[in-house]
């Protein structure tokens, strides 16, 4: 069981360094016996059968209760109390002999780390607390201590006290002193072994969580994991008993540890928080784009906190702090208090891998490590590879099974057949593309009677506000010179098209428009103001002045002047679709998507998710590479399972990197921050990843060609896959 995470700690009861310390150390015990007192009710009611048949035998004794009815009541209760106190004592062998599990950790002898031993024992001691056990490294940034009293658990003259784990990354990120101040509220929690009713009450709370997963051993017969699920139902009940006391006991227990260590360091102590936050970015990045990549590949680094220095100060120079870094750079660092840290370092490392991917124990042809300044050769640069096989594959699959006479004769692994293969054409999809957010405002019951823009003039936006004229034939739209002028239809009069198109409207010079031949006269203008807005939002629509006409709009027409956003004209139905302002959301259901990308996307998800179930089955059948001294270890996924199209753009990017180092000089390289990286004139490519997403989701090559023509990459050219 793990306690006195970061920040907390324990101070002597019998202590006088506080009230804040004496009332942490009062809620703490105060909780403790609460514990216990679960505890005590769980054995009265075990024994409480065997009592009542106790005064049932001496109340026949006395002759008090005689007769054949008390003779059946004595035998059942006796026969119950027999079976209670089998099942209690089942239940307290089980939760005495459970083991609790223990963090995975490096164990740190003294003689591997003496100088750091010698620190945590100073700070036990200025803190007026016993020393740890024992000291451990965990590839985790935090710290805590971890109660390994358990007899399995329990070394040499240990005496009960806890062992302290130490996140690894903090040691080579963090300064000796600052080490020092995170660790104060730590070592202070080794004060509880001190206290009998805490102490009680931890093994009790430990020994329940232990025993209420015992029926998951593997070991276990049909009868024996029968009785531990009926074991584990006890501990489940009497661990939701005692819950919340356990919480406010830990609680308590941090509150006078945190009040204890104050008076160590305070003011590197603030620093020092502010590095654990950073530490904890930077170890967490390092993990996911960096280690996880190279995991797969059945390479381990072996310097993954020696990494998360260069990680951190890439961070920092990024976020333009590398000036108040490189200043702390400058003092000891912690990882100089082990004898040997390239041997703890690589431990660690391993230990990671094990944790976070399901590694194997030892190193082997497929599970090597890797250095650094190897990593681009040996991960960047096979993970490309691969992934681009495995995108091939999946082609050769589509084909044949679309044609069947295609599997005898494969395609050539080039750039150009995927980028052919996703690409989609007007014919084929006519609506346009995502990017160019379509949107077509909603038509009139009859398009007829909407006017249309005379041959190839367009209409422009007024220097004010916007106009909707009626244009004549060949004549180029003007703006109002004071405010936009909207033509809207008569109450009542049907607009028919004029006999010829020079005898359109026109707004000019100010005069009235004079009707055409044989066509109604149309509605007069309205002049618009600028309205407040109402009660929706918008803008209401424009009243027209006295003896005026009164405008109707079509019941579906939605007004794009109202709702404050410029016109646009509605033209035939072969018109092309018009580009809709920033402004106009594009739905779920409208989305375009592309469909060849999206079949490729879900075989490509298909492959991936039986590669990673083959790699969990192995996994779960070598259980002596993935367990422990407790059993089997848990795994702990990084990142959770990626989309079909994150895949498919993965794979493309592996594609076009693997074709920019087989065609030109650019060269795999690796990223602090990002993982694999592609360096073009040993600078890293940044723009190539929107071009990719804009080949994947909207099937348009464009850009990706263009960066490959810029950056003198062949796609006609064969790969060299892995």
């Amino acid at each position: 069981m793990r306690y006195g995470v970061s920040g907390s700690g324990f101070g002597n009861g019998g202590s006088d360094s506080g009230l804040g310390e004496e009332w942490g150390v009062r809620a703490a015990r105060s909780r403790a016996l609460a514990i216990l007192r679960v505890r005590g009710r769980a054995l009265g009611a075990a024994i409480l059968p065997a009592a009542v048949a106790v005064v049932l035998y001496a109340g026949e004794v006395t002759g008090h209760f005689t007769g054949a009815g008390w003779a059946t009541v004595r035998w059942t209760v006796t026969v119950l109390a027999v079976l209670v106190l089998l099942a209690a004592a089942a239940v307290a062998l089980v939760v005495a002999r459970a083991r609790p599990a223990v963090t995975p950790t490096v164990e740190l002898t003294e003689a591997a780390a003496p100088d750091l031993h010698r620190l945590v024992r100073d700070l036990a001691d200025r803190l007026d607390v016993p020393a740890p056990a024992a000291i451990a490294l965990t590839p985790d940034c935090d710290s805590w201590l971890e109660d390994r009293s358990h007899r399995v658990h329990r070394q040499a003259g240990a005496a009960g006290s806890p062992v302290l784990v130490i996140g690894s990354p903090f040691l080579w990120w963090m300064r000796v002193a600052e080490l020092r101040a995170v660790l104060a509220p730590v070592v202070a929690g080794t004060g509880p072994a001190a206290d009998p009713d805490i102490a009680a009450a931890r093994r009790f709370v430990r020994g329940l969580d232990a025993a209420a997963v015992v029926a998951d051993a593997p070991d276990l017969g049909p009868l024996r994991r029968l009785g531990a699920r009926g074991v584990g139902r006890v501990a489940r009940l009497l661990l939701r008993a005692c819950g919340t006391h356990a919480a406010e006991m830990e609680r308590g227990v941090a509150a006078a540890g945190s009040e204890r260590a104050q008076a160590v360091d305070q003011g590197t102590r603030i620093v020092a928080q502010e590095q654990v936050g950073l530490a904890y970015a930077g170890w967490d990045r390092l993990l996911t784009r960096v280690a996880l990549p190279a995991w797969r590949m059945g390479r381990w680094p072996s310097g993954l906190d020696a990494g998360v220095v260069s990680a951190l100060t890439e961070l920092s120079r990024r976020d333009r702090l590398a000036e108040g870094y490189s200043s702390r750079l400058g003092e000891r660092p912690a990882c100089d208090l082990l004898e040997e840290p390239g041997a703890v370092d690589e431990a660690a490392s391993l230990l990671a891998a094990r944790l976070f991917h399901g590694g194997p124990a030892e190193a082997g042809p497929d599970w090597a490590p890797v250095e650094w300044s190897r990593y681009p050769e040996e991960v960047v640069d096979r993970k490309w590879r691969a992934d681009a096989a495995r995108l091939h594959d999946v082609l050769d699959r589509l084909a044949a099974t679309e044609d069947p006479e295609a599997a005898d004769a494969p395609q050539a692994p080039t750039l150009t057949r995927v980028l052919t293969h996703l690409t989609t054409t007007p014919a084929e999809h006519p609506a346009p593309s995502r990017s160019a957010r379509p949107a077509r405002l909603t038509p009139t019951k009859d398009e007829a009677d909407l006017p249309t823009v005379a041959d190839g003039d367009a209409p422009r936006l007024a220097t004010d506000e916007a106009d909707l004229l009626s244009v004549a034939d060949g004549d180029d739209p003007k703006p109002a010179e004071d405010e936009a002028d909207l033509s809207t239809v008569a109450d009542g009069d049907d607009p028919k098209p004029a006999a010829d198109e020079a005898d359109l409207p026109t707004a000019a010079g100010g005069d009235d428009p004079k009707p055409a031949a044989g066509a109604h006269a149309p509605a007069p203008v309205v002049e618009e103001h600028t309205p407040a807005p109402g009660a929706d939002g918008h803008a209401p629509v424009p009243v027209p002045d006295e003896g005026d006409p009164v405008p109707v709009l079509d019941e579906d027409y939605s007004d794009p002047v109202a709702d404050g956003h410029a016109p646009v004209p509605m033209g035939d139905e072969d018109d092309p679709v018009p580009v809709a302002d920033e402004d106009y959301p594009v739905s779920a259901e409208d989305e375009i998507r592309n469909p060849a990308a999206d079949t490729l996307a879900a075989a490509l998800s298909a492959r991936v998710a039986r590669e990673d179930a083959e790699w969990e089955a192995r996994v779960t059948a070598d259980a002596a590479g993935f367990s422990g001294p407790d059993g089997p270890w848990p795994l702990c996924p990084l990142v959770p399972p990626r989309t079909g199209r994150d895949l498919l753009a993965d794979h493309v990017t592996a594609l076009v990197c693997c074709a920019a180092v087989d065609t030109t000089g650019a060269a795999p390289g690796l990223d602090w921050l990002d993982g694999p990286a592609l360096l073009v004139d040993g600078v890293r490519a940044t723009d190539l990843a929107p071009r990719v997403l804009a080949l994947v989701e909207d099937g348009d090559p464009a850009p990706l060609r263009a960066w490959l023509a810029t950056t003198g990459v062949r796609p006609e050219k064969p790969v060299r896959l892995l």
